[in-house]
């Protein structure tokens, strides 16, 4: 049975907690405001003297989603806590493509990602060793048969996905993210190795997580509660988030099960 913590807050359960996976999107901020009550929230974990690691599946280094969050006026340490999906994606790439060829598929904002190795990038994907998704492109953000069609001669190259979401509300809009490339990809044969949550690379490389007992806090059932259920972590489901209309509409059991995930907690948002 899932816990509701509007009326008693996170406060009631965080002490019996010594690490916090916080996600950023839909929990902290909307991509446009930080959320007022989450900011809080980090300041008493902080107080508590808990750790916590921001984690986030953004396709894009550490220090580029630091910016980002400074820009919208988050305080330095709270920034220092920050890991993204793209942070993981570039430690296994620069060990083991250096040197190969890629097809960027994603728009040019994400191109810091690769600086270190942009003469790699090719423009023809058919003369690329592999391909790296990041997201879609800015003019085909909405139509996924674009990418099957892109894809189809090029099954046999192996794609890494910065981004295992499928899905973002940036503000009020909806948004197609990488994962719904990739799954694109997938599904039509072809091999993705994805960096973010659910997959543990990510949250295994963020902070030495061994023998804690560990809450994952964040909006999206398919990532970072399945990823909570997983690792078996207990977790914590924003219901303001991207599931926000089916959890209204059939309740946090049903929403959950359909997504073949179990949440501990649920809050409609961070709110210590």
């Amino acid at each position: 049975m899932t816990k509701n913590l509007d009326k008693i807050g996170l406060n009631s359960i965080a002490d019996d907690y010594q690490l916090f996976y916080i996600d950023l999107w839909g929990v902290v901020h909307n991509g446009v405001n930080l959320h007022d009550e989450a900011i809080n929230v980090l300041k008493q974990i902080s107080i508590k003297n808990k750790d916590y690691i921001l984690l986030t599946n953004a396709p894009r280094p550490n220090s580029s989603v630091k910016k980002f969050l400074e820009k919208m006026g988050m305080e330095k340490e709270m920034r220092d806590h920050v890991f993204t999906s793209g942070e993981a994606a570039l430690n296994y790439l620069k060990k083991n493509f250096l040197n190969k060829s890629f097809f960027h598929v994603g728009p040019p904002r994400d191109f810091d990602l690769f600086k270190d190795f942009e003469e790699n990038k090719l423009s023809d994907i058919q003369k690329s060793e592999y391909i790296l998704c990041t997201g879609l492109f800015d003019d085909h953000d909405k139509n996924l048969v674009f990418y099957k069609d892109l894809f189809e001669k090029h099954l046999k190259k192996k794609m890494i996905c910065t981004n295992p979401d499928l899905i973002v509300d940036r503000g009020g809009v909806r948004e197609l993210c990488a994962g719904s490339v990739a799954m694109v990809f997938e599904k039509m044969g072809g091999e993705v190795v994805y960096f973010g949550k659910p997959y543990p690379e990510v949250y295994n490389q963020s902070i030495d997580n061994k023998n804690k007992k560990i809450l994952s806090i964040g909006d999206n059932l398919n990532t970072d509660i399945k990823g909570a259920n997983l690792l078996n972590y207990d977790s914590l489901i924003i219901s303001n988030g991207i599931h926000k209309h089916e959890i209204k509409e059939k309740g946090i059991e049903k929403t959950a099960k359909s997504y073949e995930t179990i949440c501990n907690f649920i809050q409609s948002e961070l709110k210590w």
